[in-house]
């Protein structure tokens, strides 16, 4: 049985929104000034840690237009390319890049693919699979990269109304770049 690990880039007021992506609303592309080779290193480290990763339609998108025409990075590019990917989606009919299309209740299917997979799924960006995914308490361990910017807008991880829920903090890590890593696992019967 396999966990399903929140890898999220954040700034400190929680917006989750365009972190690499120039285009996607006013202030996106806010984390590439953060981006070096220590970051990439433990990217490249995570992604070889999971068997697949389980994205959102909008995220799916974004990645596929992106990592097949790209090379090296330190073999980041090779295991994005290759490893497989879940998407969960209401509007897409096809997918190619290695993906499987996720249809009906996202919650079910990722819980199903929790107990079918042997290794790690890792949702990165996917904001409303997130929302979906922390509803019904599927989350077994975030891995938040936390960077020293406030942008005052955009979307948020864990958005006003969300369940209260407490964590514990398993490990962190400080980056040369300011950036702080926070891995923490869900408390169980909080």
């Amino acid at each position: 049985m396999g966990k399903i690990i929140m890898q999220q880039f954040i700034t400190l007021d929680g917006v989750m929104q365009a972190p690499g992506e120039l285009y996607e609303f006013e202030y996106g592309g806010w984390q590439r000034s953060y981006v070096g080779e220590e970051h990439l290193a433990l990217i490249v480290e995570q992604a070889h840690a999971v068997e697949a990763l389980l994205l959102g339609r909008k995220t799916y998108e974004s990645f596929a237009a992106t990592w097949p025409s790209a090379i090296g990075m330190r073999g980041l590019a090779d295991r994005m390319n290759g490893m497989s990917k879940f998407v969960a989606s209401r509007t897409l009919s096809h997918a190619e890049w290695n993906a499987t299309i996720i249809h009906g209740d996202a919650a079910e299917e990722a819980a199903k693919l929790k107990q079918e997979l042997s290794g790690d799924l890792l949702v990165v960006g996917s904001g409303d699979l997130a929302q979906t995914l922390m509803k019904h308490h599927l989350i077994d361990e975030y891995r938040l990269w936390i960077h020293p910017v406030i942008l005052g807008r955009g979307q948020r991880l864990f958005r006003e109304g969300i369940e209260k829920a407490a964590m514990r903090l398993m490990d962190a890590k400080i980056l040369s770049t300011g950036v702080t890593i926070h891995i923490y696992q869900p408390e169980i019967g909080n």
